[in-house]
């Protein structure tokens, strides 16, 4: 839907800022042989693959698709092991497009800008560079070449060489920019195309379910968090004895040492029979404890 499209170009779009500050503050080439390829794909794959799991984790879909999977409640409920199998592939395939929206851009900015391909691929160009010695040896032209992405180490008479190397490598980056770029689109093109011949719905009808969906989601998590906050109020209540933001209170419950103990500490979901669980410490000390404790009259006079 449009909220996808619009959620997307704004992940995009804070990437590519991402990318040229993170490359602007942090990124230095060593200029060294066997440094510039760890270095330069440290700062192509880490933020990528970084980016890539914090889409998997900011993704409702991913735990709602995880949480619960092994308790033992899940077995025998899920009679049709094919039709499972295939929506959690599709839900799958929906939680990667979504996560991959971000690591994909950061490749493609990082590829087209070339610095840190350049910086890991210097020392393996196969050229011969203007005013070379022929008789240097193979390991110190891979020295020389891994110095090229620093200008103020290469000498005067390299400098022709140096020039064309960086050509020569920028142009493969921003290649392969350019082309991960399409093949990315086009592939985004293709899946949707697919998804819409194989949808058992007409366009309007899937148009109408997608609004459906998004408007039970909406209403589901508004009557949430107030189903939540009335269930919650009936404990507070008869722990306090009133009820938070009540006028006019005539009383309030005076909770003893061991009451406060109770409801205090960590407390884990625990569950009280095959139907329920106790969400907290005072849910547990609600469902147990009987009203007769000590009430204080509340004087209505200011």
């Amino acid at each position: 839907g449009k909220e996808v499209v619009v959620a997307n170009a704004i992940i995009a779009i804070l990437t590519i800022g991402g990318q040229q500050l993170f490359s602007f503050f942090t990124f230095s080439c060593p200029c060294h042989v066997g440094q510039n390829l760890i270095y330069g794909l440290a700062f192509l794959g880490v933020p990528a693959l970084i980016l890539l799991l914090v889409g998997y984790a900011l993704n409702n879909q991913t735990w709602r698709l995880v949480t619960g999977k092994i308790s033992p409640l899940q077995e025998g409920t899920t009679p049709n092991r094919l039709l499972q199998c295939k929506l959690t592939c599709f839900v799958l395939c929906s939680i990667t497009g979504r996560a991959l929206v971000a690591p994909v851009t950061w490749l493609a900015v990082t590829l087209i800008n070339g610095s840190y391909y350049v910086c890991a691929m210097s020392e393996y160009v196969s050229v011969h560079y203007y005013g070379a010695n022929p008789n240097v040896t193979a390991s110190e032209r891979r020295r020389i070449l891994a110095e090229f992405p620093c200008s103020q180490l290469v000498p005067l008479e390299l400098t022709r060489a140096r020039d064309e190397v960086i050509l020569l490598l920028r142009y493969q980056s921003q290649v392969a920019g350019w082309l991960l770029i399409a093949v990315v689109v086009i592939t985004v093109f293709l899946s949707y195309c697919l998804a819409s011949c194989f949808s058992p719905l007409s366009f309007l009808h899937f148009r109408y379910w997608s609004s459906y969906v998004h408007n039970e989601q909406q209403l589901f998590d508004e009557a949430t968090d107030q189903h939540s906050r009335l269930y919650a109020m009936q404990h507070v209540k008869k722990f306090f004895g009133f009820v938070p933001g009540s006028e006019n209170v005539k009383e309030i419950r005076i909770p003893s040492l061991r009451e406060w103990q109770a409801i205090s500490g960590l407390a884990f979901l625990k569950r009280v029979d095959e139907e329920h669980y106790d969400y907290s410490l005072l849910h547990d000390w609600a469902l147990r404890e009987s009203e007769n404790r000590k009430y204080l009259k509340i004087d209505e006079d200011p």
